[in-house]
Parts: C-alpha cells; sequence; structure tokens
C-alpha cells in the first residue's frame, strides 16, 4: 500500500501549522516588520512537496492567518505567488539557488506589485495609494530573510542527509 499521498498532506498541514503560528515572529528591518516564517515554508514546500501542494499550504496559512487576526489580505498573492513560481523552479532545476531566486521575485517583486490592486479594491482607495509604493520594498526584505534561513536550513539538511529522507 503506497502511504505517499497521506505523508505528503500530513507534512503540508505541518508546514502549514508552521507559517500560521511563525507569522507571530517578526523583527524590524529599515523600518519594516520582516515575518520570515513564510517564505522558509514555501521554500521547503517547493523542494520537499511540489508547486501544487505549495500554494495550497500558501493559501491555508494566508486564510487561517487573516481569520487569527495575524496577518492582512496582502498574505494571499505574495505568498502563493512565491510558492508556485519556486516550486515550479525547484521542478525545473533541482537546484536550490534558483529556487530561492524564484522565492524572491514571486513574493518579493510580483506579490508586492499584485498587494497594489488588492488593496484598492478591498481596502479602500487610501490603502490603494499607499500600496503601490510601499509594499514592494517590505515585501522584499522579509522574503530576503526567509530565503536566507531557508538556505542555510537546506543546506544543513542536505549535509546531514536528512533532506534525502524527507524526500
Amino acid at each position: 500500500m503506497n502511504h505517499l499521498p497521506t505523508r505528503k498532506l500530513t507534512f503540508a498541514a505541518l508546514l502549514c501549522a508552521i507559517a500560521v503560528v511563525g507569522s507571530l515572529i517578526s523583527f524590524p528591518v529599515l523600518g519594516s516588520r520582516c515575518a520570515p516564517v513564510q517564505h522558509v515554508v514555501n521554500i521547503l514546500c517547493a523542494v520537499l512537496l511540489g508547486p501544487f501542494y505549495g500554494v495550497v499550504v500558501a493559501f491555508f496559512a494566508s486564510l487561517l492567518r487573516n481569520l487569527f487576526g495575524l496577518g492582512s489580505l496582502m498574505a494571499f498573492p505574495g505568498s502563493m505567488i512565491g510558492a508556485l513560481l519556486c516550486g515550479l523552479a525547484y521542478r525545473w532545476t533541482r537546484s536550490l539557488l534558483p529556487t530561492i531566486f524564484a522565492e524572491l521575485i514571486g513574493t518579493g517583486v510580483l506579490g508586492g506589485l499584485c498587494a497594489y490592486p488588492i488593496a484598492i479594491l478591498f481596502m479602500g482607495k487610501v490603502a490603494g495609494e499607499v500600496a503601490f509604493n510601499a509594499y514592494v520594498v517590505p515585501f522584499l526584505i522579509s522574503t530576503t530573510g526567509g530565503c536566507l534561513i531557508a538556505y542555510i536550513l537546506l543546506r544543513a539538511l542536505g549535509r546531514a542527509g536528512a533532506l534525502k529522507r524527507l524526500k
């Protein structure tokens, strides 16, 4: 009997929980709050589970963070675009650096840009006026922190041989 789908689903649920609880961890960087755990989770999902699970985990983590009052609507575009791009990058290259770069571009740049229409549609014109100028830089700062943590974590897991067992 093949238990791979059950293991993947269980691991995805665990990563979703880590992302939600990890949203409590943040620190100030250059006038922005860096909350890196979602970016770490996106990259872990890309490497261990693939792009589909990554997007699903990012969606449910964003949904739960919003329901618990731990995040904003801006969590949706950034985390989901980043999860998709880094999942596809890892699937195509099987290399960590392109995966991290895809997370930076997906969440940091594209997610920040997608925050603008979300802010206008759902948060009002005032938030929309601020969104275009104020989201890309903070998204990039937070994403960079998460990418560094994920890189260090995955390199350590790889050296210890644990990464092969997790896959």
